[in-house]
């Protein structure tokens, strides 16, 4: 009896990274490229037609809607496909967000072949598959929960990096200025600094976030 190919959906902006994603993942056995997405938009209308088991997931897609929303909006429908995101980024600020929306698995694009095909079908067992950094970081989050930044506080301090003042940051978020400064005030706290400088310096030695 012949075993029912996994179908998937390859979700990337980058025509030469889809290429060689499928370059891969055709020649594994039991493993179809359905079809491919070059935004985020169009990976959850297609993820929608109810012919794909796995969705390999980018995180960045420029304008427009980012991976980590178009994986949530694939994962809320009923029987949706599983979500593996396969990016280049593994800071808490891509990959909370990732997981939270209902990503099955996180893989970083440097992984070689064959952990990216047993990593797919891992995903289309329902089962989850981690890159190692991002694992390790997962578990000193829950080891030291205390220590480690909220989804907020990452997205606030992420914010930071990117040279808005307090009041940029609250407009952007929809938050007051003080619930940002309250938000830093922790961030001081838990990263052991007194200024936005060397807590985004700190935070960016941790993986926290990226610059």
């Amino acid at each position: 009896m012949t075993e029912t190919p996994v179908r998937l959906l390859l979700a990337d902006d980058h025509p030469v990274v889809r290429a060689g994603l499928r370059a891969v993942l055709e020649t594994e056995p039991g493993l179809v490229v359905t079809a491919e997405a070059a935004t985020a938009e169009d990976a959850v209308a297609r993820a929608a037609e109810g012919d794909i088991d796995v969705v390999l997931m980018d995180l960045q897609f420029g304008k427009g809607m980012g991976g980590a929303e178009a994986t949530a909006r694939i994962t809320a429908r009923p029987g949706a496909p599983r979500v593996l995101v396969v990016t280049t980024y593994d800071s808490d600020a891509d990959t909370l967000p990732a997981i939270e929306a209902g990503a099955t698995g996180y893989l970083l694009k440097d992984a070689p072949p064959e952990d990216l095909a047993a990593a797919v079908r891992t995903a289309a067992a329902g089962r989850t598959t981690l890159a190692p950094t991002v694992a390790d970081r997962l578990m000193i989050r829950l080891r030291a929960p205390g220590a480690a930044l909220t989804r907020r506080e990452t997205e606030v301090l992420a914010l930071v990096a990117d040279g808005l003042s307090n009041q940029a940051i609250a407009d952007r978020l929809h938050l007051t200025e003080g619930t940002v400064k309250s938000h830093l005030a922790r961030v001081y706290a838990k990263l052991g600094v007194d200024s936005r400088t060397a807590a985004v310096a700190t935070a960016t030695d941790l993986g926290v976030i990226r610059r």
